[in-house]
């Protein structure tokens, strides 16, 4: 089971309560998890994060998703109500702070009224936000808390900005099979026609057989100027009678329409 690393994230964290006993392996980025898992899709599998509610979608996945390449499968949606902690070392003044931008975008508003005057740097994981700040003076960092037994910083404050929502989406990645037992989700990667009308007559296929879209991402193709592709969420499992209906009517008016999964959805995780 491989993660979005160093040890420590979050990632780490949903792979751990999810996969009980298997063998955790920590990559340094969504790309390299995707292509870990499609190599030996029937035996490895994959955690990476998909949208957090303060920061938005993480484009990395996303794209990786529409380009299907690598090739993966989503198996399972799992989340995780994130709990920030303030990293730091006691009796000094935090002048720069690391952290990914998720958890930034989230503090966005603690940080102005608790550290005003902070430098902020995004890094790709709050793990190396820890790393970071563990080897530079007058640096902290917003990240797991275990971060502080790695690396050896203080906890400065736990939890962070506790009194507004943080929660974090995962995808569970791997396999060949694309529709997943007691399904209640499924994921659509579709290109579109650049032309007046085709965004809405995708819609109105899954209005008209009453299911609902639940995240529509738009994003530019590679290599197209002004054409983009969609990552959609619709409720329901694609062998549903209803979004077999929507799918057979949408079908005809895009250029690609690809099952990307239809997967269960487990309840959130605490951090």
């Amino acid at each position: 089971m491989a993660y979005l690393g160093p040890e420590g994230t979050y990632s780490q964290v949903v792979a751990e309560k999810r996969f009980r006993g298997a063998h955790l392996v920590p990559l340094p980025s969504v790309l390299e998890i995707c292509a870990f898992v499609a190599e030996k899709p029937q035996r490895r599998r994959g955690v990476v994060p998909i949208e957090n509610s303060s920061g938005g979608a993480i484009y990395e996945t996303v794209d990786i998703l529409l380009e299907n390449h690598p090739p993966v499968c989503i198996q399972e949606e799992l989340s995780l109500n994130v709990r920030l902690a303030l990293l730091g070392r006691r009796g000094e003044k935090i002048k720069v702070l690391y952290s990914h931008f998720a958890p930034l975008e989230h503090c966005a508003s603690w940080l102005a009224r608790r550290l005003p005057g902070v430098v902020t740097h995004v890094v790709g994981s709050t793990a190396v936000a820890a790393q970071r700040a563990a080897v530079e003076r007058y640096s902290g960092a917003l990240a797991n808390r275990r971060q502080a037994r790695i690396t050896g910083l203080d906890i400065m404050e736990y939890p962070v900005q506790s009194d507004v929502p943080n929660l974090t989406v995962f995808l569970a990645l791997g396999g060949t099979s694309r529709i997943q037992p007691r399904a209640t989700k499924t994921t659509l990667a579709v290109k579109l026609p650049n032309k007046p009308g085709t965004l809405c007559t995708l819609l109105e296929a899954f209005r008209d057989q009453d299911v609902n879209l639940s995240r529509l991402i738009s994003r530019p193709i590679r290599g197209c100027p002004r054409q983009y592709a969609f990552l959609v969420d619709i409720d329901g499992a694609a062998g549903d009678a209803p979004v077999r209906r929507a799918l057979a009517i949408a079908r005809p008016h895009c250029v690609e329409l690809r099952i990307v999964g239809s997967f269960p959805s487990r309840r959130p995780y605490q951090s």
